[in-house]
């Protein structure tokens, strides 16, 4: 199944479990990059990052190409106040994914991947992923479980 990868990574958690699931499914990536840098430092990026994914925002985008022929498309996003990242929002708004697969993947430092679910399939307008992955920050945190979640979540798209 023709397979992209749309997703946010502010630190490289997400970006690398992108990566892994790209290599296991053969998908293509599609980094979502915003206009305006949400800050990295220690506590201003949960100040902004909490704020915007709070309040619903979705940021402009710098330019991106979307093969809107393809049949699956899988969501990897940080988990920011148990709300995914806004950027996915500005995409899902952007793009019509009516009849595509959906899938979903978060990476968290402690908790709220599973309300952030809750909201990206609200935001999609669907009751269900095809699967969904959770990891704790797979960069920076590494653990040896992670490889075998990964796999488990791209048998259940196989």
């Amino acid at each position: 199944m023709n397979t992209v990868i749309v997703y946010y990574s502010l630190e490289g958690n997400t970006e690398m479990t992108a990566k892994a699931i790209a290599a296991e499914l053969g998908a293509e990536l599609l980094p979502l990059i915003p206009v305006k840098a949400y800050p990295t430092g220690k506590v201003s990026k949960f100040v902004w990052g909490g704020k915007s994914a709070m309040m619903s925002e979705a940021p402009k985008l710098q330019p991106y190409t979307f093969d809107a022929d393809c049949e699956r498309v899988i969501f990897g996003f940080p988990v920011w106040a148990s709300n995914i990242a806004p950027p996915l929002r500005t995409f899902i708004r952007e793009n019509n994914l009516n009849g595509k697969h959906i899938a979903a993947f978060a990476c968290q430092t402690a908790a709220g991947a599973d309300k952030a679910f809750l909201k990206l399939k609200g935001e999609l307008g669907i009751d269900s992923f095809e699967a969904e992955l959770t990891l704790l920050d797979p960069k920076t945190k590494p653990d040896a479980g992670n490889d075998a979640k990964i796999r488990a979540f791209c048998d259940a798209l196989k």
